[in-house]
Formats: C-alpha cells, sequence, structure tokens
C-alpha cells in the first residue's frame, strides 16, 4: 500500500496531539483559539542546569511558565517541564533545540542558561505548530473513529528522531491469486 505525503503529514500530526492528550491536558489548545495576548517576559533568571543525565538537581522546581501561546497558560511550571521532557524522549532532543541560549546569563557551571520565554528559535515556533496539528486531528479525527486506539504522539511519527524517519513501504507480497491477464490483440 502507498501513503501520500498528505497522509504521512497527517500522522506526523497525529503524533505530537497525542503527547498533549497522553499528559492529561486536553484543553490545550482551547487556549489557542482565545485572544493572544503576549505575557510578559520573566526577569528572573531561568531555572538552574540539569543535574547531569538523571535529569535536574535534587529540589529543583521549575519556575512559574512565562509566554505560553499553545499550552494552557493555567500550567505550573512542574506541569511543563514534564510535558517538555515527555517531548525531549519522544523527539530525541534536548532544550536547546527549541530554546535559545542566553550568553548574559551564566549559571553555577559556567556555561549559558536557557532562555525559556524567547520565541527567536524557529524550531520553537515549529514545535507550537505541531503540537497544534496533533491537537487538531486527535479531537477532529481520531475521537471520532470507533475503536480507533489511543491518540497519536510525537513519538508516534517521531519514535526519538528529532526528523520523523522516512516511511519505507513492505515490498508487496503475491499472496493471493489474480485472475489472468486479458489477452492481448
Amino acid at each position: 500500500m502507498r501513503f501520500s505525503r498528505l497522509t504521512l503529514a497527517a500522522a506526523s500530526m497525529l503524533a505530537v496531539a497525542s503527547v498533549v492528550l497522553s499528559t492529561g491536558f486536553t484543553s490545550v489548545f482551547a487556549a489557542a483559539h482565545a485572544p493572544v495576548t503576549p505575557a510578559p517576559i520573566s526577569q528572573q533568571p531561568p531555572p538552574p542546569p540539569s543535574g547531569g543525565p538523571g535529569g535536574p538537581p535534587p529540589g529543583f522546581k521549575p519556575p512559574a511558565p512565562t509566554n505560553l501561546k499553545v499550552l494552557p497558560r493555567n500550567l505550573t511550571g512542574e506541569q511543563v517541564h514534564e510535558i517538555m521532557e515527555k517531548w525531549e524522549g519522544e523527539l530525541g532532543t534536548g532544550c536547546k533545540t527549541c530554546h535559545a541560549v542566553d550568553p548574559k546569563n551564566i549559571g553555577p557551571n559556567g556555561k549559558p542558561r536557557l532562555n525559556f520565554a524567547d520565541d527567536s528559535k524557529e524550531e520553537k515556533q515549529t514545535a507550537r505548530k505541531m503540537v497544534q496539528m496533533v491537537e487538531s486531528i486527535n479531537v477532529n479525527y481520531v475521537s471520532k473513529i470507533d475503536s480507533s486506539g489511543d491518540p497519536v504522539t510525537c513519538g508516534t511519527c517521531h519514535r526519538g528522531h528529532l526528523g520523523p524517519e522516512p516511511f519505507v513501504p513492505k515490498p508487496e507480497k503475491d499472496d493471493h491469486d489474480h485472475p489472468p491477464a486479458p489477452p492481448a490483440k
């Protein structure tokens, strides 16, 4: 069976939406339909860098989020942090992919911290569009199919890679009888 690019794009969108739905935030995109007023950029420094491969250091509490444009604005720092960690795993990437480094804000380890509210990276804009796309697919299509199973997530298409792997269909097998070809005239 061959799939069109539109079908593959739709499947990619479904993947992102299911991440949002699987985290229990089914109203994530209600905020997208509300009038957007930019949230003020926090004057507080970003959270301290991660404590290494195991995650943030003990006692780390993410600050209240600012500049939420797709996720609900009433989420806590901990909730946003959980969502971002899930997306990181499903995309096989890290915070710096979407969030800009702030060279003027140096952490205790001597490295610049990230400015999570900054919108200058194209990848952050793309991530927002993908989240909206997936939510739309899950709400407008997947939810309307009886027994459709779990909603899609980022991982449905990305499977741990920043760019989804190209779909390569299995070779077709001749596993059933075909009528004989008509004689040539």
